[in-house]
This record gives C-alpha cells, sequence and structure tokens, in this order.
C-alpha cells in the first residue's frame, strides 16, 4: 500500500500545510512558556502562602505590596515596548521575573480562600481556557471585531475597579467580577487567533519569533490568570 500523501488530491497547496505545521511548532512554544510561567507562579505563591513569616511579612508591608504590584504593571509594559530591542535571554527573564513577583502578589489568596475551592476553580479555569483556546485556534471567524470590543470593555473594567476600591460597593464588585469574567473568556479566544495569524510569515527558528512567543505566552499569562482571580471571587469559599 503506498501512503504517500500526494498534494495534488488534497484541496489545499503544500504552502498551507508548511504554515499550518509553522503555526503548530509555534503554538507549542507559547503554551509551553505559558505553563511554564505558570508553574512558577503557582510553586511561588504556595511557598509564601506556607511560609507565615515570609508571607506576614509581605501582607504587613503594605506600602511593599502595592509597590510589587506597580513593578508588576510596570514590568508588562516595558516588556511589550522594549521587547523588540532587548535579547531573547533579557526576554526570557523579565518573563521569569514577572512570574515570581505574580506568584508573591497572589500568595494571600491561598490563605483567604479554601484549598478545596481554589482546586475547584483551577479545574474551572482549565476547562474553560482550554475550551476557549481550541475556539479561538480553529474557528473561520474572523475575532478582531469582537477583540476590539473586548479591549475597550477591559479599560471600562480596570477604570471601575480602581474606582471602586475608594467607593467599596458591593454592587460594582459583582458588577466588575462577572464582566470580568465575560471579558477574558473572549480574550483567550481573540488572542488565540492573533497570535496563530501573526506567525503566518514568521522564520520559525529566528530570535525575534522566538521572543514573539514569549510575548504570546504573557498574553495568554495574564488571560488565564485574570480569569483566575475573577471565577475564585464567584466559586471561592473563604476561610
Amino acid at each position: 500500500m503506498n501512503n504517500s500523501f500526494n498534494y495534488q488530491d488534497s484541496p489545499v497547496g503544500p504552502n498551507d500545510f508548511q504554515i499550518a505545521a509553522v503555526n503548530q511548532r509555534f503554538m507549542v512554544k507559547v503554551y509551553g512558556w505559558m505553563c511554564f510561567a505558570l508553574a512558577i507562579t503557582g510553586f511561588v505563591s504556595l511557598f509564601v502562602a506556607n511560609f507565615s513569616p515570609l508571607l506576614n511579612f509581605f501582607i504587613s508591608n503594605i506600602y511593599l505590596f502595592w509597590g510589587m504590584c506597580i513593578a508588576e504593571v510596570v514590568l508588562v509594559v516595558y516588556l511589550v515596548a522594549a521587547v523588540q530591542k532587548m535579547s531573547l535571554f533579557r526576554c526570557a527573564s523579565l518573563f521569569i521575573a514577572y512570574s515570581i513577583l505574580n506568584g508573591i502578589t497572589l500568595a494571600p489568596l491561598f490563605q483567604m480562600y479554601t484549598q478545596s475551592s481554589i482546586a475547584t476553580t483551577f479545574f474551572i479555569l482549565s476547562g474553560t481556557f482550554a475550551g476557549m483556546s481550541l475556539f479561538g485556534y480553529f474557528t473561520k471567524q474572523d475575532l478582531t471585531r469582537w477583540g476590539n470590543i473586548l479591549i475597550m470593555a477591559l479599560f471600562g473594567l480596570v477604570i471601575a475597579t480602581i474606582v471602586n476600591l475608594f467607593v467599596n460597593n458591593t454592587t460594582v464588585y459583582w458588577i466588575t467580577t462577572y464582566a470580568g469574567v465575560f471579558i477574558f473568556i473572549g480574550l483567550i479566544a481573540y488572542d488565540t487567533q492573533k497570535l496563530k495569524d501573526m506567525n503566518m510569515e514568521a522564520i520559525e527558528d529566528d530570535e525575534s519569533t522566538r521572543k514573539v512567543a514569549i510575548m504570546g505566552a504573557l498574553t495568554l499569562y495574564l488571560d488565564f490568570i485574570n480569569l483566575f482571580i475573577y471565577l475564585l471571587r464567584i466559586f471561592g469559599k473563604r476561610n
């Protein structure tokens, strides 16, 4: 039996298969970096949460804690703005540093909520993330318009969240919670499609493509973490 594949028998040409193969390998790199960063964040969070002196140090020093939160934002902005100018090693190092810093700032959640509810939320999140990411990768529908709407909604969500830090309104809290869930569920699909499409003309082993993979991992990592926080508000049970 002849098992060789004849491109003439296929409705698409060899270039389409080559592009698909490159995209698949690129997305494997993206998911690999994302999972690596999530593993670091999870390990750091658990370590800090279970080491009371260290956790109490960060919680009691409120200015230090908020300083780290601000440093996270600055680090992400710097990565996005300067990624083209920095080396691959520096890009990867800053991404890892961000995942460590994020692990520290998320540690109080492991003391605030029960372990069983965190585990339940994580399983719900994992299934949701996988489903929406697969949808974004395989759908033929252009999600750009929806992506633009979601990004504008995200800006509104950030503003409402900041305002509610001072107002502390319960209704606004729950509105932003459910809005955050829907926004980041949509962004997972949109960002996945955007990442798949942006690499179609890329050179697979080029250093710039590897940096794009890290930045893509950062994007999906942020979607994952933010969705986790909003879902934990809904499904989490406090200690």
